[in-house]
């Protein structure tokens, strides 16, 4: 099963081996409030199912008794094939749109850049579902004992009931090891167990514009079923995905027949369901593969082996990255609630124990749906049932998949942003299309969206694609990622990523005749649309444009992205020991960046104008980038800075959706204000989280806000910006006791800790890089490593800072009473 990250048998044999290294936390106890969803009924829609994944093959399980689905994916079944959407010239009309910009002919100037300067075309391609497991169950009488769960810890998804006299369990796992879902069925009285099975495919007619609706479903011998399928057709790009998936059954007494495209069970004591499936897509470049070569290898590699072989090497690969990190916080007799009902009881302070259930879940899903070799988690995560999915379930990248990845360092899951990584550096190669023909620049330049194909120019309509900083913002995690690990390597690796995304801004920035900032043009603040003069009349003069337009000029978060962007190449280069010149540049440029203002309401400027919204709590707070996930912004070194992102976060208030309230969390808990944190994640709780604890959007499932909320959460726990650690920095009255175990900090450090009544107690801290340990703290605390006392120096007040040794362990323990 080649990927661009090698042959699945590679793949398989690296799961194995990275099984037998064992790598799990001894002392904790995993099945509990914290790690557990469970429910007493049968998900009742596919949003509230319960998911598993291995980062390439998805499914979504039901729990039904008389009919279980369990829906699946492929990460890389989507619509169209390899296609650019550059189109050759639009530079020629850039200058003339600069310059009605900086005059203020905001309607002119957005016009012009609809008719020039979009991408063709002016969509992207879509994720789509791949196919159903439908069971259709036998078993006759009314259902007792139900309870359907997944276990976070194990990652296997349990459904038990008792009907008519007999219990039946029913276990859904998808392997990282051995690339399948297994399904096993058993009764625990003899022969009680009958079903029929089908692997049903989809039609591609859920949009005017397929011209395909091709699958083939089969059986195969006399244990299987196959499916065959193609991808659609869209926008006048072929589709050119080619797909497989194969059933097997082994059953324990009674009989399986396969008649057309039906496999029947009848009479068996226990089934075992083996299911593969791949694709052909080899790279964004390149389809050649084999969907049946590759569905053969897997298969071979699993024929013969039980449920339980399957298990536990899927159990003990998943344990491996999922048991590095965890939070203990109170439970309470909600803790106990059925999920569902723990949600909608949920008031902020009843079940703090919740919140870590919340922090796991997000780990979950991204070990699930984001390995190494594979693709990053979309807008859907892996999980998607539509052929047409909302927003084409792509990556969005003016917030949403950022937000994805937000909680990969410190949650100790660094391997699982590789995707993402890899999916950065592709992007390069359409974006030095972009740069060069929209652009005239050098570097490389991506926009608000990408797809499989990884397009960059801008789509949607100028409000939406103008947005140039998307490509620079992904290019931060690259060096985030060189903070947590110190790896030299990986930054000597992508450092032209870096460099060239630079280059690219060096090239488009340009003097503001006003005020002589160098700033952006043209420039949005995503999705949002200003009450000034960009948007007065607007809609009655251009009918066919319903929403105005966001073009402006050095929106805020251009600059705050451009200024960390600019800093990190600086560094990069100057730890590389290349590129003195570029260095400099960028140092200058950096300096002549629009600064941060504060409006005539106290508010962090969201404009380089003091304007208004013409939504006045729009879902995206794009002006607080600098605040979080950037570092520009702290109440500590820019008070005023911080106080009038207080000012923009109360007036924004709490609704929004399920990824903006993960966000509003993050900036309240970076400002120190846990209650505020918890209040948005009780509020994302109680309107925009789902049974199954996905995060909603306009009604539609996405994952962003749970993996929002899983960042937030820990960003309450543990702090490192600004070249120091914070522990506890912002608890909620309900978290003020508890621990934490495995969280990294930059710097390369990783921690566990216990804190109680709202203050730090002890914490242990294992230095990877041997980096000076510089924490912030009122509290005093005795430093000892191997028994031995280490000295403490206080820089300044309220700091503690130590020297470490690589892979060395420091233990803190609190020696005065006195509050944090």
């Amino acid at each position: 099963m080649t990927t661009a990250g090698g042959t699945s048998a590679v793949r398989i044999a690296a799961g194995l081996i990275l099984c037998l290294l064992g790598a799990t936390r001894p002392g904790k106890a995993w099945a509990g409030p914290e790690t557990v969803l469970f429910y007493t009924h049968p998900a009742d829609k596919w949003e509230n199912a319960l998911p598993a994944g291995n980062g390439r093959l998805g499914a979504m399980v039901f729990g039904g008794t008389a009919e279980e689905q369990i829906q699946l994916n492929e990460s890389t079944y989507w619509s169209g094939g390899p296609y650019s959407t550059v189109v050759k010239g639009g530079r020629a009309a850039l200058p003339e749109i600069q310059q009605l910009l900086f005059e203020g002919q905001y309607k002119q100037a957005h016009v012009l850049f609809g008719r020039r300067m979009m991408g063709y075309p002016v969509e992207q391609q879509k994720y789509q579902a791949l196919a159903n497991l439908v069971l259709s169950l036998e078993a006759g009488g009314e259902v007792s004992g139900y309870r359907h769960e997944l276990d976070l810890d194990s990652a296997v998804i349990t459904t038990t009931y008792l009907q008519g006299g007999v219990k039946y369990t029913r276990e859904v796992l998808v392997s990282p090891v051995h690339q399948v879902v297994a399904v096993r069925l058993r009764a625990d009285k003899p022969g009680r167990l009958s079903f029929t099975a089908q692997l049903r495919g989809y039609r591609n007619t859920a949009h005017s514009n397929y011209a395909s609706d091709y699958f083939q479903m089969d059986g195969q011998g006399a244990d299987g079923l196959v499916l065959r399928g193609k991808s659609a057709d869209y926008l006048g790009v072929a589709g050119k995905i080619r797909y497989e998936a194969r059933l097997r059954a082994a059953a324990t007494g009674g009989t399986v027949v396969v008649k057309d495209d039906v496999l029947s069970v009848s009479k068996a004591d226990a089934v075992t369901l083996v299911m593969a499936a791949a694709t052909n897509f080899v790279n964004y470049r390149d389809v050649s593969g084999d969907p049946a070569a590759r569905v053969d290898l897997v298969m071979t590699a699993a024929t013969g082996l039980s449920f339980e072989r399957l298990k536990q090497a899927h159990v003990q690969e998943h344990q491996r990255l999922f048991r590095r990190a965890s939070i203990t916080l109170p439970a309470t007799e909600n803790s106990k609630l059925p999920t569902d009902e723990r949600l909608k009881a949920f008031d902020g302070s009843n079940d703090p124990a919740l919140a870590a259930l919340l922090f796991q879940y997000g780990r979950y899903l991204l070990i699930s749906s984001s390995r190494p070799g594979g693709q990053p988690a979309n807008l859907q995560g892996l999980w998607n049932k539509d052929m047409n999915p909302m927003w084409d379930a792509k990556y969005t990248t003016n917030i949403n998949t950022q937000m994805n990845y937000w909680m990969a360092e410190t949650a100790n899951l660094s391997e699982c942003a590789e995707p993402l990584f890899r999916m950065i550096r592709e992007l390069t190669d359409q974006g030095s299309e972009t740069a060069r023909e929209f652009y005239g620049a050098r570097g490389w330049v991506q926009h608000q969206n990408t797809d499989l194909w990884r397009v960059t120019a801008p789509m949607d309509g100028p409000s939406w694609g103008a947005f140039t900083t998307g490509g620079a913002w992904l290019a931060t995690h690259l060096w985030e990622h060189y903070l947590y690990s110190g790896d030299v390597q990986f930054l000597r690796e992508y450092y032209p990523v870096l460099k060239g995304s630079a280059e690219f801004f060096l090239d488009f920035l340009r003097p503001d005749p006003k005020r002589g900032w160098l700033v952006t043009n043209p420039s949005t603040s995503p999705e949002n649309f200003p009450a000034g003069p960009a948007n007065v009349k607007f809609f009655d003069e251009v009918t066919t444009m319903k929403t105005g337009t966001s073009l402006t000029v050095g929106s805020t978060i251009d600059m705050e992205i451009l200024r960390e962007l600019f800093s990190e190449v600086e560094q990069a280069s100057s730890i590389l020991g290349v590129d003195a010149e570029l260095r400099g540049r960028v140092a200058a440029a950096r300096a002549k960046l629009a600064p941060l203002q504060v409006g005539r309401k106290g508010n962090l400027q969201e404009w380089l104008d003091d304007w208004d919204e013409t939504e006045k709590s729009h879902r995206h707070i794009s002006g607080l980038w600098g605040l979080y996930p950037g570092d520009e912004i702290s109440p500590r070194r820019t008070p005023e800075f911080a106080r009038a992102s207080q000012v923009v976060l109360e007036q924004r208030g709490l609704p929004g959706n399920g990824w903006s309230s993960a966000w509003k969390a993050a900036c309240w808990a970076r400002l120190g204000d846990g209650n505020k944190a918890m209040e948005n994640v009780q509020y994302a709780v109680g309107h925009y989280t789902t049974a199954s604890l996905f995060s909603i959007c306009s009604n539609a499932m996405q994952v962003d806000g749970a993996f929002g909320l899983s960042a937030a959460i820990s960003e309450m726990l543990l702090q490192s910006d600004g070249g120091e650690i914070r522990f506890v920095p912002a608890l909620a009255e309900s978290m003020t006791s508890g621990s934490a175990k495995g969280l990294r900090a930059r710097g390369g450090f990783e921690v566990d800790f216990e804190w109680q009544a709202g203050r730090l107690v002890r914490a242990t801290i294992v230095s990877r890089l041997g980096k000076s340990c510089r924490i912030r703290t009122p509290n005093s605390f005795a430093v000892t490593s191997g028994g031995k006392s280490v000295v403490i120096t206080r820089p300044e007040a309220g700091v503690i800072e130590f020297a470490t040794r690589p892979g060395e362990s420091y233990s803190l323990a609190s020696v005065n009473a006195g509050g944090q």
